[in-house]
């Protein structure tokens, strides 16, 4: 998690030191498919908001993929690789000034694991970085590197591509709708949020640099939300609404999301 005083100290896969009271505790693992099913929906939902919150489409921004040549799948490699290519990359481009990062890993259904990789370029206002020179930074087999400035709500986009999964030979035993979406121009089907049952139970999901800060939350009306937006479209919106015929309760929630930072950089 981001930005919060460290209050344990990991001393192995199942156990804690808790730093406040010096007890060593064991780590609450859930074994039950559905609760770690709906634990990830409810993580890649505060992942949604993070990113929002911290990457506004900007020319400044990258969207980084980071996979390897071999079937690897030692989830401890895969942070070691990632923070020294990260000491790497800061090192060779510590003249366009600091780097903040979101990083995510995403499973694959034969078991190897790639990282993906959100960066804001802090100091300048356009960045772009062949491929090349990142796949010789990182080393360990292909790397894609695009941009982001033409998308609006890039939580929704992102935290959908890492969940979705494409529905190929090599997919089996996955529930979930399937979804149609053009990718690079071509039509592919999608399980929607099939790749949720690809993650363990307790991994941690993502892990971003001190930079990344975390939304407020504030409470008001829905009048006062459309003056705060003064007059901005949502970039998305969905409308639930409960009646019971029981007791006769009804009510209506709006849910509406705003990149209100996206003006800023058009």
């Amino acid at each position: 998690k981001c930005n919060r005083q460290i209050r344990i100290r990991k001393l192995d896969s199942t156990h804690y030191l808790d730093l406040v009271t010096g007890q060593i505790r064991e780590f609450e693992l859930s074994d039950n498919r559905g609760e770690n099913y709906n634990s990830l929906r409810k993580t890649f939902k505060r992942l949604r908001y993070l990113i929002n919150n911290n990457f506004v489409g900007g020319r400044n921004e990258l969207f980084v993929t980071l996979t390897y040549k071999e079937n690897m799948q030692d989830r401890e490699r895969l942070y070691d690789d990632f923070k020294k290519f990260m000491m790497r990359f800061r090192y060779k481009y510590q003249g366009m000034g600091s780097v903040d990062y979101l990083s995510v890993v995403e499973p694959q259904a034969r078991g190897a694991w790639h990282m993906h990789v959100l960066m804001r370029f802090n100091q300048v206002a356009n960045v772009f970085i062949p491929n090349k020179e990142i796949a010789e930074l990182w080393g360990h087999g292909f790397v894609h590197v695009r941009a982001v400035n033409n998308i609006d709500n890039i939580g929704a986009y992102l935290t959908a591509y890492l969940t979705d999964i494409e529905l190929t030979d090599d997919v089996t035993q996955v529930e979930g709708n399937v979804v149609v979406k053009e990718v690079e121009g071509r039509e592919k089907a999608f399980i929607k949020g099939g790749r949720l049952h690809l993650y363990p139970a307790g991994m941690n999901l993502y892990r971003c640099s001190r930079g990344i800060k975390k939304p407020d939350r504030v409470g008001m009306s829905y009048d006062e939300l459309k003056k705060v937006v003064k007059g901005v479209n949502p970039h998305y919106s969905q409308v639930i609404s409960i009646n019971d015929e029981m007791t006769g309760f009804s009510n209506t929630i709006i849910y509406e999301e705003y990149n209100m930072k996206r003006g800023l950089i058009e």
